[in-house]
């Protein structure tokens, strides 16, 4: 389980900036307030996806998860869901559950379900298989 972390509204515009989506529901407040089922702004999908590194501690050198491992590589993703919907000002944290482990040339492919728990909400922001390879 990671640490908590605020999904601001600061951080949802300037990841529109980045990827230059700027549709109503991320950036629009009064908008939102008054058209959005959900009263407020919302961060994109692809943001809360693009967190899971920092919310799964997976890029911390001073706390490597591999720390015999001479490479880690981000394989790619199965499965990527957004069941619910982070609103601006939420507080999120992921969740990892290993479910397998396959082992490749000079090291291992891990998949891991990473779930996004928004606090106070019972269903998750995100929910995706993250493939691994780590290289010995």
């Amino acid at each position: 389980m990671g640490d908590w972390l605020t999904i601001s509204q600061q951080r949802i515009d300037q990841f529109s900036d980045v990827t230059e989506d700027h549709q109503w529901l991320h950036n629009d407040i009064e908008r939102a307030q008054n058209e959005s089922p959900f009263k407020t702004t919302i961060a994109h999908g692809f943001l809360t996806l693009s967190l899971l590194p920092r919310l799964t501690d997976s890029v911390n050198p001073d706390k490597p998860l591999y720390a015999n491992a001479k490479m880690t590589v981000n394989y790619g993703l199965n499965q990527v869901r957004f069941p619910y919907p982070v609103k601006a000002g939420s507080v999120v944290r992921a969740h990892s559950r290993l479910i397998k482990v396959t082992p490749i040339k000079s090291g291992l492919e891990i998949e891991k379900e990473i779930s996004v728990e928004i606090k106070n909400t019972r269903r998750p922001g995100c929910v995706a298989v993250s493939v691994v390879r780590v290289y010995f």
